[in-house]
């Protein structure tokens, strides 16, 4: 290995420290507001980056207070105690509510029955799925925001394996 590639993976192995620093010190609710936080520390940083650096870490967005921010599944407690990241709601809901799912663009609009899209979207919001930027929910429908296709495309295929696992349950 090269003098360079060593460099680099050596600054990202501090820069991922520093980040669950940051995640673990005040709520960071974006990409872009961790990268502020990163450049303000001096570390020169690329939205693709950010996105590595956080998968690579095993952050997920949970709701804290008001807002939803990243945290480390370290942080989260151990089984059995505390709020656990799980796509267990969201997979119960799905059993009990169809959900049609459409495409425009880098947004996704779910459609269930009247009056489901905020326990849908708020089952969402609490699962695992993480890729996406926002939800947004009416009455019976919602959107949920992406900033890339390779985000929306990963997204779309947890969330419809999630929602076949539901139909085989109801099925069983």
């Amino acid at each position: 290995m090269n003098g360079r590639k060593l460099a680099l993976e050596a600054g990202a192995v501090d820069r991922r420290r520093v980040i669950r620093d940051i995640v673990a010190g005040r709520p960071i609710g974006s990409q872009a507001e961790l990268a502020e936080v990163l450049v303000e520390r001096g570390y020169a940083v690329t939205q693709a980056t950010i996105s590595r650096d956080i998968a690579e870490l095993g952050l997920v967005k949970v709701t804290r207070g008001d807002r939803h921010a990243y945290v480390s599944t370290d942080d989260l407690g151990p089984p059995g105690g505390g709020r656990r990241i799980s796509d267990d709601r969201l997979r119960r809901i799905l059993a009990d509510i169809p959900v049609r799912v459409g495409r425009s663009g880098l947004v996704l609009l779910l459609t269930g029955t009247p009056g489901t899209a905020g326990t849908i979207a708020q089952a969402i919001d609490e699962s695992t799925l993480t890729e996406q930027e926002g939800t947004l929910a009416g009455d019976n429908t919602l959107l949920v925001l992406f900033a890339d296709d390779a985000r929306l495309e990963g997204w779309l295929e947890r969330f419809q394996a999630i929602q076949a696992q539901s139909s085989a349950e109801v099925s069983s």
